[in-house]
């Protein structure tokens, strides 16, 4: 029985391909008769006979327009287009179109062979007959009952054999002559889906967004992946090795040594990278889109420099493996007549991937194709399970059925392991036949992160500082300190100014800042999260301080909002903690203090705050609340001072960020209760239960803090 479907299925696309082949044949006619009609042909004839003109042009006229000829057949030429896009809007259908349409409707009818839920399921025989007829109405109410009853991705997991040919349908027949080309384009086999078929809307006008040289970077796997690579060459190996990889940006290149001792290499890529649609990575969304679609995209032309990076000698054997856009990637490395000129391209493995309309530039190129029938990504160009024409009859081609019908599960990588191992043993042991020269030990292995275009260094401009050995107590570092990703909060209180005063005592610096009669104190917390020191927190104590050579000019305020290379004034650091052992033996070498050492919380969100320093038991301070509304701003750097036995020291912290001034903050600081050098300096500043005036605070940030300097004061 299975046997006698096969036969069945296969003269329904024989048929289908045959009445492709005649709406083609009759379009080309209705070019011709539309030429003679709208560019003179049939006009000069009139001229020169007019009686045997005029019936001439009669007779082309109703063939092109009466339903028992041609039907509205315009077609071809400026006229004839701008008439068929018209015909198209009113409903008129050509011959042409009727034939295809019923070309389309055998394909649906051979798939249905094979696929028997298509027309035993009630709900989905109605959406496909409802589509196939232009019941655009009765059609969108079958699609919501079917989403309403199974979801969107079990509804296209269903339609997904039949996928193509139904929009290709719903193309033609319906009154958008915007994807007409489309719907002509699936229906005969003759090239990629060029537009949407629902909207029209241009694939390439879309694909074209996707832009960037390509870029690769050499990056090591983590141990444990290293662990897990294959360690020698065959199909199932290079693709446990892409679902290794996952959808995180990076490819993998290997080279292996075969059993003649021939070294060889072997490109392996993943498919589309989760996340945003359009990021910094070919994978993206809109990268696999526009390698679908177009004959290079920046995946393939990164593909391109690292293997270029990889250093393959001219000439050397490669092999190409991809799963998904990857597959489609590797394709367009194939048919790039360049580099199949400095390498020896010898085969390409796509797995579940759009790949049709893609052709090799070199035809020694052994390509192999292994598709789902219910994975929809392969179908995205157009050609799906119902398709009537062998496009490629020098191809491997591996188009299958599994239970497992539910998209995107029956696109996954792993998904496509298992059937090739389990299910599809001919096609395994056919694919692996082919790859035997790969097979053998790997001898060397080296992954890429992949970019649209070239990343700037990390810290670009920012960062990109001269750096210097130091020695400190915590060993040997690098100055400037470079904070790659931070985040700060700042909080400006009124203080009681006979203790600000006392703090200061001694110092050279001073009186401090006065604000309505009090003085003017700050607490500054940051969470480094990733510097040259490795992460940490810290909190500092300062008494906000004017120009030490000028402390009495009023010009304090307009200067503390400068840079710090052209500011004076700052903060007498009156305390600091840090939570880490590192940061704490550098902190002399860096502000000149001694600092505590202490565990610090940090949170800092669009809305809230919290910083806590001390454990639960010994707690010395919180600082938390809502930060109220906020005004953008720019980060503000940090100026220090700090007496030491014999000198003042002044340190500066530059940031870069943006940053967010908060005019009504609605913080709490909460002294606690231990006998801390620090809690008993905030007590006495009167700022336990405080509310800080004024709040910065800085989500994200980079900072540079260099070594603290002597400054000669008094």
């Amino acid at each position: 029985m299975s046997g006698e479907k096969d036969g069945d299925a296969a003269l329904l696309r024989a048929a289908a391909r045959e009445l492709a082949d005649i709406g083609v044949m009759i379009r080309e006619a209705s070019v011709h008769a539309t030429a003679a009609l709208t560019e003179g042909a049939a006009l000069g004839a009139v001229a020169r006979a007019p009686a045997a003109g005029c019936l001439a042009q009669r007779a082309l006229l109703r063939a092109v327009t009466n339903g028992r000829g041609l039907g509205y057949a315009f077609s071809g030429g400026v006229l004839g287009t701008l008439a068929a896009k018209l015909g198209a809007m009113v409903g008129g259908e050509s011959l042409a179109v009727r034939v295809l349409a019923t070309s389309l409707r055998l394909r649906i009818a051979a798939v249905a062979l094979d696929h028997p839920e298509l027309t035993g399921d009630p709900m989905l025989a109605r959406l496909v007959e409802a589509a196939a007829a232009d019941r655009d109405l009765e059609a969108v109410r079958a699609l919501r009952v079917l989403l309403r009853d199974r979801g969107a991705v079990r509804t296209l997991s269903e339609l997904a054999p039949v996928f193509g040919e139904v929009l290709a349908l719903r193309a033609l027949l319906d009154e958008n002559p915007l994807n007409d080309a489309t719907a002509w384009l699936i229906a005969t086999g003759k090239g990629y889906a060029t537009a949407d078929p629902i909207t029209g809307m241009s694939n390439r006008a879309i694909a074209v967004l996707d832009t960037g040289e390509g870029a690769a970077r050499r990056v090591d796997l983590a141990a444990l992946e290293s662990a897990r690579l294959s360690r020698s060459g065959s199909l199932l190996g290079f693709l446990r090795n892409i679902s290794l990889l996952g959808t995180t940006g990076r490819i993998l290149i290997q080279s292996v040594e075969g059993q003649d001792g021939v070294t060889r290499h072997i490109v392996q890529a993943p498919g589309m990278q989760a996340g945003q649609p359009d990021n910094d990575s070919p994978q993206d969304l809109l990268g696999a889109f526009s390698s679908a679609v177009l004959d290079s995209s920046p995946y393939s032309r990164a593909l391109a420099r690292a293997v270029d990076d990889y250093g393959l000698p001219h000439g050397a054997e490669l092999a190409l493996v991809g799963h998904s856009a990857g597959g489609a990637a590797i394709m367009n490395l194939v048919q790039d007549a360049g580099f199949c000129a400095r390498h020896t391209v010898t085969h390409a493995v796509a797995v579940g991937s759009p790949i049709d309309f893609k052709r090799p530039a070199d035809p020694r190129t052994w390509i192999a194709s292994v598709t789902n029938q219910h994975d929809i990504i392969p179908t995205l160009d157009g050609q799906g399970a119902g398709g009537c024409f062998d496009l490629h009859p020098d191809w491997y081609v591996v188009d299958y059925s599994d239970p497992t019908h539910l998209f995107p599960l029956c696109h996954g990588i792993e998904h496509y392991i298992a059937n090739l191992a389990d299910d599809l043993p001919e096609a395994h042991a056919r694919i692996d036949g082919q790859l035997t020269p790969y097979q053998g030990r790997v001898v060397r292995s080296q992954a890429y992160q992949l970019f649209d275009r070239a990343p700037c260094p990390e810290g670009f401009p920012f960062l990109t500082v001269p750096t210097y050995p130091a020695e400190t107590p915590g060993g040997t570092i690098e100055l400037p300190v470079r904070c790659q990703d931070g985040g700060a909060l700042t909080a400006y209180f009124a203080a009681e100014q006979g203790a600000a005063a006392d703090l200061l005592k001694g110092t050279g610096l001073g009186p401090a800042v006065r604000l309505a009669g009090r003085a003017l104190v700050v607490v500054h917390a940051s969470w480094n999260r990733r510097t040259s020191l490795g992460a940490y927190r810290e909190v500092h104590l300062g008494v906000v301080v004017p120009d030490p050579w000028r402390p009495g000019s009023p010009r304090v305020w307009p200067d503390l909002p400068r840079g710090a290379d052209r500011r004076r004034s700052g903060s007498f650091m009156a305390g600091s903690i840090v939570d880490t052992g590192l940061a704490c033996a550098v902190a002399p070498r860096l502000w000149g203090g001694e600092p505590y050492m202490a565990p610090v919380e940090f949170e800092l969100t669009d809305r809230a705050a919290r910083v806590a320093v001390g454990g639960l038991e010994d707690r010395l301070l919180v600082l938390s609340g809502s930060l109220g509304p906020w005004l953008p701003a720019s980060d503000r750097d940090l100026v220090g001072y700090m007496r030491s036995a014999d000198a003042t020291l002044r340190s500066c912290v530059r940031t870069s960020g943006p940053g967010r001034v908060h005019p009504a903050p609605r913080v709490r600081l909460t002294v606690g209760q231990a006998a801390h050098p620090l809690a008993g300096r905030l007590r006495e500043l009167g700022l336990d239960g405080a509310r800080p005036l004024l709040c910065l605070s800085t989500p994200v940030r980079q900072t540079l803090q260099d070594a603290c300097v002597p400054v000669p004061i008094g």
